[in-house]
Formats: C-alpha cells, sequence, structure tokens
C-alpha cells in the first residue's frame, strides 16, 4: 500500500494532518502535469486545488484499484480536459508569467544554461502530439508505470509502452532539429 492511500485512509478515520501529507506529497507534479494541458500557473494552481477537494470530498471516493497518486492525476486530468472544453465555449486572454529568480546558490551562468535546456525540452515536448506529451510526461516526470500511466488514461499498458516508444521517437527528431545533443533516448 503506497503513502497515499495510508494518507487517504488517516483522513478519512478524522486525521486532519493526513490531508496535508497528502498535498504536500503531491501538489507539485499534479500542478506541472495539469499545467501540461492549460498552459497557465495561475489556472492549474485552481484546477490542482479543484482536484485535491473533489478527491477528498467523496465525490468521487477512491477504491484503491490503482495506486492513490494515480486516482489524483486522473481526476487532474478530467479537471484539465474540463477546463479546456470551457475555454474553448468562452476564451480568455492569458496573462504574461512572472519570470522566475535566481537563487543564491546557483551561478548566472549555469541557471542560464539549465533555463535554456528546460527551454528547449519543454519547446520540443509542446509539438509533440498531446497523447506523447501526456504519456511520456507521466512515466518520466511522475515516475509512473506504464500500468498506472494506462489506468488515467484509459489505455493498456501495451498502447503506453507504444505510445511511449513513438513519443520518445518524436521527441528525439524534435530535439534533432532544434540542434540540441543529447544521449540516446530511445
Amino acid at each position: 500500500m503506497d503513502a497515499g492511500t495510508v494518507c487517504y485512509r488517516r483522513f478519512w478515520e478524522g486525521d486532519v494532518w493526513a490531508l496535508e501529507e497528502l498535498v504536500e506529497l503531491y501538489s507539485d507534479g499534479l500542478l506541472f502535469f495539469i499545467n501540461g494541458f492549460v498552459n497557465n500557473l495561475a489556472v492549474s494552481e485552481d484546477l490542482a486545488d479543484e482536484t485535491f477537494f473533489e478527491g477528498m470530498s467523496g465525490k468521487n471516493r477512491f477504491k484503491e484499484r490503482c495506486s492513490f497518486k494515480t486516482w489524483l492525476f486522473k481526476i487532474g486530468l478530467h479537471n484539465a480536459l474540463d477546463h479546456l472544453r470551457r475555454q474553448a465555449r468562452f476564451p480568455t486572454l492569458p496573462l504574461d508569467e512572472a519570470k522566475p529568480e535566481l537563487t543564491d546558490g546557483i551561478s548566472l551562468e549555469r541557471q542560464i544554461l539549465k533555463n535554456e535546456q528546460s527551454r528547449q525540452l519543454h519547446k520540443a515536448l509542446r509539438t509533440l502530439h498531446r497523447e506523447y506529451r501526456t504519456v511520456l510526461h507521466l512515466l518520466y516526470f511522475e515516475d509512473m508505470s506504464c500500468a498506472e500511466a494506462g489506468f488515467v488514461l484509459h489505455k493498456s499498458r501495451k498502447q503506453i509502452e507504444n505510445l511511449a516508444y513513438r513519443g520518445k521517437k518524436t521527441l528525439k527528431s524534435a530535439l534533432e532539429k532544434e540542434g540540441v545533443e543529447f544521449e540516446d533516448i530511445s
């Protein structure tokens, strides 16, 4: 049994601190995952909050057929897609995102290089088909197994493996077009 499931059970048994533990465990990953769809940090934060609320309100009671993280990300995926459907019907103008500040412990040159590599990777990821991008995010940024990613996306383990393989090949091609040097990711 994973830590999320243990905390979830404790929450329903009356331990209010268990919710804080769940938020601490999963909020950053969930926020990054949702932001991959909506591309707006403020909206992503609201959707992540909504996801936690739905998960903990009993509306979609966790039945322990998968890990808590997988179940929570599935709710987050549905919230993100619902938001995109609403946004398509009622478009809004996006606000400019604030630029991150440099931390004291990292040299300016190293931070700039790291930001550039991250920018190139995310730019290449945005060019991928949504299914490829989503599968790669779940597998590599969220460390989910193929079975867990399959549960979130309603696909079989084999379909996830195929999407991951094709996604990596497409990402490799996109990075090569940008002139990015990398290790073999196949």
